[in-house]
């Protein structure tokens, strides 16, 4: 009982220790003087919600299915190990419900808190016509009609190609994902994909801006023009409008099926591409596995009002759920992203940099990038990184 007694009170001092030398590092100097914000995705638009009491944030929590619930947990744990300000409120979504009482809930919560981090919610194929995808219920009732993924090559980890970094941007709301189907004859489907004039001027614009603050070239915008001439032919009239107001940044464009190509064959030619909903969905998932996988890399969905940040490739991964053996690296710098977004950039950089650490240095890979490693080996390897930094100032990639 003594022992127990005494492990318990060694363990406390030592959280409180680190959390007090965490806390102090960040205030007078150290890991804040050398903030990198170049892997930071807020431009200054989207205003994030301010902080209340005492200097904390309260964000929704949306585990998800698949593999979610257990990343998100692991999020939590390195939250609670760094002494992050913020608290959780947490809101589960039933995906197997034909009701949308749960989703509504989540987008209630997003709407009082104003930020997001979420696992992927399973959008079911059996279910009937009239039940909607959560997932895009959710962006199109938050009007969150930027998705953003930054796409690199990551230290330590083998790929074929080397030395990629894009900025994918991808329209969020409409395109193929209108939900607007029906069958008025019997074995004939129409199925319709809405473009905008005012969503398609808005995307190009916030993709500019981005590229423009990132420092970026070159803005690529991808389409299927020769085809859909009206459509997508608006998509891109309207980024060529948009690119006559940026004549710092080159702009040029490529049909869909091309860009596949030349992603898979020469990737370092894209700077910042920007594109219509289902193109955008193709290519996030090229350039996940052009890198690594979809287990390495963090996505962000932005509005005028809300965002929410997940991983870059919306799967669940439920053949690998509760094994363990999923990689954590996209949720956590998804969270980073998120801790970007609320000017939390101290906490942010700390952890990303353990991140990149234990992948460059520790050499700790899940079996997903050709390693051996846990889920929860991975984690800890993680948090000892940091606790071992102590005040030390830690290194930027």
């Amino acid at each position: 009982m003594a022992a127990t007694s005494s492990a318990l009170w060694l363990s406390r001092t030592l959280k409180s220790s680190l959390c007090g030398r965490l806390a102090h590092t960040i205030k007078v100097g150290g890991i804040g003087q050398q903030r990198d914000t170049s892997t930071s995705s807020f431009t200054g638009k989207i205003i994030p919600p301010p902080a209340k009491y005492g200097g904390r944030h309260t964000v929704a929590l949306i585990p998800g299915d698949g593999i979610g619930p257990e990343l998100l947990n692991h999020v939590r744990e390195v939250f609670r190990f760094t002494c992050v300000p913020v608290d959780f409120e947490v809101v589960n979504v039933n995906s197997s419900e034909t009701n949308e009482d749960d989703i509504n809930n989540a987008i209630t919560a997003i709407r009082r808190n104003g930020v997001a981090l979420k696992g992927n919610i399973e959008t079911n194929h059996n279910m009937p016509p009239s039940h909607k995808s959560r997932n895009n219920l959710l962006r199109t009732s938050l009007d969150l009609y930027a998705n953003m993924m930054h796409c690199q090559s990551v230290p330590g980890v083998q790929t074929r190609h080397k030395n990629i970094d894009i900025i994918i941007i991808r329209e969020n709301t409409e395109g193929e994902y209108s939900s607007l189907e029906h069958e008025s004859v019997s074995g004939v489907v129409e199925s319709l994909k809405i473009i905008t004039r005012l969503n398609s001027l808005r995307i190009a614009d916030y993709a500019f801006r981005l590229a423009r603050e990132k420092g970026r070239r070159r803005v690529t915008a991808v389409h299927k023009a020769n085809i859909m001439k009206l459509g997508d032919g608006l998509f891109l009239q309207c980024c060529k409008e948009v690119a006559s107001g940026y004549p710092d940044i080159a702009f040029d464009s490529m049909i869909v099926d091309n860009t596949t190509m030349q992603l898979v064959s020469k990737p370092q030619q894209f700077d910042v591409m920007v594109m219509p909903n289902l193109y955008g969905n193709v290519v996030s998932n090229v350039c996940a596995g052009l890198v690594g996988g979809p287990g390495l890399v963090p996505g962000a969905n932005y509005g005028q009002a809300y965002a929410v940040f997940e991983t870059a490739t919306r799967n669940t991964g439920k053949s690998i759920a509760n094994r363990n053996i999923a990689n954590p690296t996209a949720m956590l710098l998804a969270s980073c992203l998120m801790l970007d977004h609320l000017k939390l950039h101290e906490y942010a950089s700390m952890i990303r940099n353990a991140i990149l650490t234990t992948m460059n240095e520790t050499r700790l890979h899940t079996p997903d990038i050709g390693g051996q490693g846990t889920t929860s080996e991975v984690v800890q390897s993680i948090m000892n990184i940091i606790q071992n930094s102590g005040s030390h100032t830690l290194e930027h990639y």
